[in-house]
C-alpha cells in the first residue's frame, strides 16, 4: 500500500510517498480502508521534529504522518464484538510510534474506532476525531457550568469551532478570538461575543467580562496574553504543553493531552448527525500531494481541515 512518511525532519520536502506492507489486524483491532485523513497542527509538528524535540515522540528511523481516519473496515482481528467488515467507521491514531493514517489502510483498536456520521460525507467525516476530542476534553477540563464565561482563542480553526458549539450546548458564554473577517462564521458556531486582535486581549476581554472570564481554552497558542484575560482562580487549558502559562493568581493550569476515546467519539458522531457539530472541509487533497496539504497549513488562515485521499 501506499503511506506517508518522514526519514528525517525538515520542510514539506521530507514527506515521502512510498510503498509499505499492508498491515494486518491483531486481537481486538480492526483494518481500515482509507477513505479520508484530515491534516492537523500536530502533523506539522511531527513532520519539522517539533514533538521529538520536546520529548513527546521517541526517535525512530521513519515516521509515518497522519492521525485522523474515515473509511471502511475491510478486516478485523479476533474478537472484534462492535464492528464488522464493510462497517464505515471514524478513528484516531494516537500511538506516536504506530504506522500512520496518511495511507491506503490502517489498523486501529476497536476501542479507538466510532460509527461515522451519516449526515455528512465521509470526508467531511475524517475531520472529527483529533479535533473534536481534543475540544470535547477541554470543554471539560474548564468545569465550567451553565452561565459561565470562557475565552476561546483560535476560535475559527477546527478545535476552536467545535469548543463553541459543544459550549454552546453545555450554555457557555463564550468569547472568540479570530481574525478579522471571521466574526461571521464563529458567530454561527455559537460565540456570543467576538474579539479581532490579540493586542491587549486581557483588557480587551475584560471589557465584555468584568473581572475575567471563569475559563480559557488556548487553541490559537497565545500563552501569557491569553492568561491575562482569566479572573483569579480561573481555569486555563493548554493544547501545546511547552507553551502552557504559569499558574499566577491563584489560577488552575491543564494540558489537554488527547486519547483515542471510541466511546466518546460515538457521541461527538451522534452530535455531527444531530447537527449540533459541523465538521469543516477547506479542500481535498491527493496522497500525493500531501507536502502541498502542509505547505497549505503553516500558510495559515485555513478554515477548516485539508483533507488528503488515498
Amino acid at each position: 500500500m501506499r503511506s506517508i512518511i518522514v526519514h528525517r525532519f525538515g520542510g514539506p520536502e521530507v514527506l515521502e510517498l512510498v510503498d509499505t506492507p499492508v498491515p494486518e489486524p491483531a486481537q481486538g483491532q480492526v483494518r481500515i480502508r482509507v477513505a479520508a485523513s484530515s491534516v492537523n497542527p500536530i502533523d506539522l509538528s511531527a513532520r519539522a521534529g517539533r514533538l521529538t524535540e520536546a520529548g513527546l515522540m521517541a526517535p525512530a528511523p521513519r515516521i509515518g504522518m497522519g492521525w485522523d481516519v474515515a473509511g471502511h473496515i475491510d478486516a478485523a482481528g479476533p474478537e472484534v464484538v462492535r464492528f464488522c467488515v464493510g462497517d464505515a467507521v471514524v478513528g484516531l491514531r494516537d500511538l506516536l510510534f504506530a504506522p500512520g493514517s496518511h495511507a491506503e489502510h490502517v489498523v486501529l483498536d476497536e476501542s479507538a474506532i466510532a460509527a461515522a456520521p451519516q449526515s455528512v460525507s465521509i470526508t467531511a467525516a475524517a475531520t472529527l476525531p483529533l479535533n473534536g476530542l481534543t475540544a470535547d476534553r477541554a470543554v471539560n477540563l474548564t468545569g465550567l457550568s451553565r452561565g459561565q464565561t470562557l475565552l476561546v482563542t483560535g476560535a475559527a480553526g477546527g478545535v476552536g469551532g467545535f469548543v463553541l458549539e459543544l459550549a454552546a450546548l453545555k450554555g457557555l458564554r463564550t468569547i472568540a478570538v479570530v481574525r478579522p473577517g471571521d466574526e461571521d462564521l464563529v458567530r454561527t458556531l455559537g460565540a456570543s461575543d467576538v474579539i479581532t486582535s490579540t493586542e491587549q486581549l486581557g483588557l480587551a476581554v475584560r471589557r465584555l467580562a468584568h473581572g475575567g472570564v471563569d475559563a480559557v481554552i488556548d487553541a490559537a497558542v497565545l500563552g501569557i496574553r491569553a492568561h491575562d484575560a482569566l479572573r483569579g482562580g480561573g481555569t486555563f487549558v493548554a493544547l501545546v504543553a511547552p507553551f502552557a502559562p504559569p499558574p499566577i493568581r491563584g489560577t488552575r493550569v491543564v494540558v489537554q493531552e488527547v486519547v483515542a476515546d471510541g466511546a466518546r467519539l460515538a457521541e461527538l458522531s451522534a452530535l455531527v448527525d444531530s447537527a449540533a457539530l459541523t465538521p469543516r472541509v477547506a479542500h481535498t487533497l491527493p496522497l500525493a500531494d500531501a507536502a502541498q496539504a502542509h505547505t497549505q497549513m503553516e500558510r495559515g488562515g485555513v478554515r477548516g481541515r485539508v483533507v488528503l485521499i488515498p
